[in-house]
């Protein structure tokens, strides 16, 4: 008992630094996530923490893990996609036909099987889902998948993607305005688009959220629930994965209003997200990462291969239709970067009547992500 408790501090104790170090300009870029996995990896290969199974990690990986995802998707609401606007919502479902075609492309001229090793078809289902809504799918794919557990190869994937997403969004912020000046488009306005008060207490993104105990027990009732239920279903439908089961009741539960703007979800969310990840840090030897860096190199070289397609088809059907380059970009974002970040790209791009349109098409990615993730790593695992 001791030695668990031991555990959560130094995993706690993880994400406090960690979310210190990224108000730092050094590590602003590199994000919570990415540093809560290297601190606690090189704890754990110092031998501050255990590196193999504990009931604290099992504990987290079956419960804190799912309940953390369930949470995150109470905020896609369905019914505000109206107000996204059709050439947005549009443009977002050809990026994430973009982002399928390059999957099974990139897989096949890296020859991934042999490359990648025997969890190929799960790295393609994560790639799948974070590059049609954000990290929330790549999470519950790899979760669904045990790539969770399989240290050295999901911090690699997560690195690769980490610089990909950083690139991507300075890509998506150069390209609107190099293009207009070449093929010059008149900007879209969409009277149902409506501008978002994003000041950190109404901003819908942000990390800092306050809460009543209502809420509080109201979110926890309505994780355990559902994750009982679903571990219950699964049992009845073993063909069905436990993580889609999770993710439709959380989608129907979000249709709700009073479900819908519960305050603390994203807060909660989150913090079970780090933890996920600190302990995912425990499972890297780093030692036999840096001794097999090919590895990353091949995983940067197929999602930058997966991404350049993404775009090919994105842009290229824009184009063809004479879209505002702005709604390109920010489709692309939602696509590879989540709402979030398409968010942050509207803002940078001086489009306030875009923000709006980019956080809802971003939260369709979460909604649909996993599903078509899963669906794509099948596709491969039966071929």
């Amino acid at each position: 008992m001791a030695n668990s408790l031991f555990i959560l501090f130094i995993l706690c104790l993880n994400i406090v630094v960690c979310e210190w170090l990224t108000r730092k300009p050094g590590f602003r870029h590199i994000g919570t996530a990415l540093l809560v996995i290297i601190l606690t990896a090189i704890e754990a290969n110092l031998h501050l923490i255990p590196t193999t199974e504990t009931p604290v990690y099992e504990g987290i990986f079956g419960y804190i893990a799912p309940f953390s995802l369930f949470l995150l998707l109470l905020s896609v609401n369905l019914k505000d996609l109206r107000r996204a606007g059709l050439p947005m919502v549009t443009m977002f479902l050809v990026g994430s036909l973009g982002t399928i075609v390059g999957v099974f492309t990139s897989f096949w001229i890296f020859s991934a099987p042999q490359t990648v090793g025997k969890l190929y078809y799960a790295l393609a289902g994560m790639f799948t889902g974070t590059y049609i809504g954000g990290s929330v799918n790549f999470h519950a794919v790899a979760l669904h998948y045990g790539v969770s557990k399989a240290g050295n190869l999901f911090v690699a994937s997560t690195a690769a993607d980490n610089i990909l997403t950083a690139l991507w969004m300075a890509a998506t912020l150069a390209l609107p305005r190099f293009l207009q000046s070449r093929f010059p488009r008149q900007q879209a306005t969409d009277s149902a688009a409506q501008v978002i008060n994003t000041t950190p207490a109404a901003d819908p993104f942000a990390d800092a959220e306050t809460m009543s105990p209502f809420d509080l027990s109201l979110l926890l009732a309505l994780g355990f629930g559902a994750i009982f239920l679903s571990k219950q279903l699964t049992t009845l439908f073993p063909t069905i994965p436990f993580v889609l089961i999770l993710t439709t009741l959380a989608l129907a539960l979000a249709q709700f209003r009073l479900v819908n703007r519960l305050r603390g979800s994203r807060l909660l969310g989150l913090f079970g997200i780090y933890i996920f990840l600190a302990v995912i840090g425990a499972y890297c030897d780093i030692a036999t990462l840096l001794h097999d860096g090919q590895l990353a190199i091949i995983l940067f070289g197929i999602i930058v291969t997966l991404v350049l397609i993404h775009a090919l088809i994105v842009f290229g059907v824009g184009a063809f239709f004479k879209q505002d380059w702005d709604v390109l970009s920010i489709a692309s974002q939602a696509n590879i970067g989540g709402a979030t970040s398409a968010l942050a790209l509207a803002k940078s791009l001086n489009r306030p009547d875009l923000q709006l349109p980019a956080v809802l098409i971003g939260t369709l990615g979460n909604a649909i992500g996993t599903y078509l993730g899963i669906l794509v790593a099948e596709v491969l695992r039966a071929g």
